[in-house]
């Protein structure tokens, strides 16, 4: 039998499949289709301190593999999560990641120390880098230097591992990483949607209310694979890649290319199995290729 468990240092996952955030609700809405307790684990809903009512619609438009979406980071605010969400998570076998969003530094601080005081949480994913709010416009992972002050700036009072969501809107996306590595950051998922547009020629508007939003899916995966192994291969902290992964064997790609684990996005809208699925899929690679434990694969990629 094959061992699919990944250990990240700071948190052991039974597999490496994490449903990622934004498209998975705040897990409980996919309850109804799967087994939870069959995932390695969960990044919630973005959470600002206070409710965020995201941006006006339209807010969804789909393109050549892939979709733009910019909700806006939409969501309930911490009290709310605390008192109706996690309560009924913390029921799951699964690890429950919160991902932090703030409008500005401070406030990645106080959502952070209001959640330190709640049980069930297994790490924190800082969101330094959705391109589709106008929430403050706030940013940091656009920049090495605001990446360093908001990942120090939690890690001061965190207790719990800290992983820090990148953007792949830069020019040196290394850059970024060791900036975050640097500030004390546990782990890195990269990477965040690409800033994006559409527009329909019919009335000349774009489609989307917000013109922006962020480009996610297939078309999208190898320029992420590409990030992720040029930071796997030199950050010392575990890398978690995103981006387009809608099957086993495009997980087993990043994988390979050296990322730890995944987390599953924009799958989870087109099937609501995929996370499921994508994890029967590592199964079956391994015992096929008479790999006993699915670690042994993790930046194996053969590159001379």
């Amino acid at each position: 039998m094959t061992d699919l468990s990944i250990d990240l240092g700071f948190l052991k996952l039974k597999n490496p499949v994490i449903a990622a955030s934004g498209t998975f609700g705040y897990g409980l809405e996919f309850s109804p289709f799967i087994n939870l307790d069959k995932l390695g684990g969960i990044v919630v809903k973005g959470l600002y301190y206070s409710p965020c009512q995201g941006n006006p619609p339209p807010r969804l438009a789909e393109t050549a593999s892939g979709l733009i979406n910019a909700i806006g980071l939409q969501g309930i605010g911490v009290e709310r999560f605390s008192e109706e969400i996690l309560p009924r998570l913390k029921d799951y076998n699964t690890a429950i990641i919160v991902n932090v969003c703030g409008e500005y530094e401070e406030e990645y601080v106080s959502v952070v120390d209001f959640l330190n005081k709640k049980e069930g949480i297994s790490a924190y994913e800082l969101n330094i880098s959705c391109p589709n709010t106008k929430k403050g416009g706030l940013c940091p992972a656009l920049s090495p230097e605001n990446t360093y002050t908001v990942v120090s700036l939690v890690k001061k009072i965190s207790l719990r591992p800290v992983i820090t969501k990148l953007s792949p809107n830069v020019t040196d996306i290394v850059e970024i990483a060791l900036s975050a590595q640097e500030a004390g950051s546990d782990a890195i998922s990269l990477a965040n949607t690409f800033l994006a547009m559409a527009v329909d020629v019919e009335t000349r508007r774009p489609k989307l209310a917000n013109i922006f939003g962020g480009l996610s899916g297939p078309a999208i995966k190898p320029i992420i694979l590409r990030m992720v192994y040029q930071v796997a291969s030199c950050v010392k902290i575990p890398v978690i890649g995103l981006g387009g992964i809608m099957s086993g064997s495009d997980a087993l790609e990043y994988l390979i290319a050296g990322a730890k684990a995944v987390e599953v996005g924009t799958a989870n809208l087109v099937d609501p199995e995929a996370t499921i699925r994508i994890i029967d899929e590592l199964e079956e690679y391994c015992v096929k290729n008479g790999i006993k434990k699915i670690e042994e694969i993790v930046g194996t990629l053969i590159t001379q």
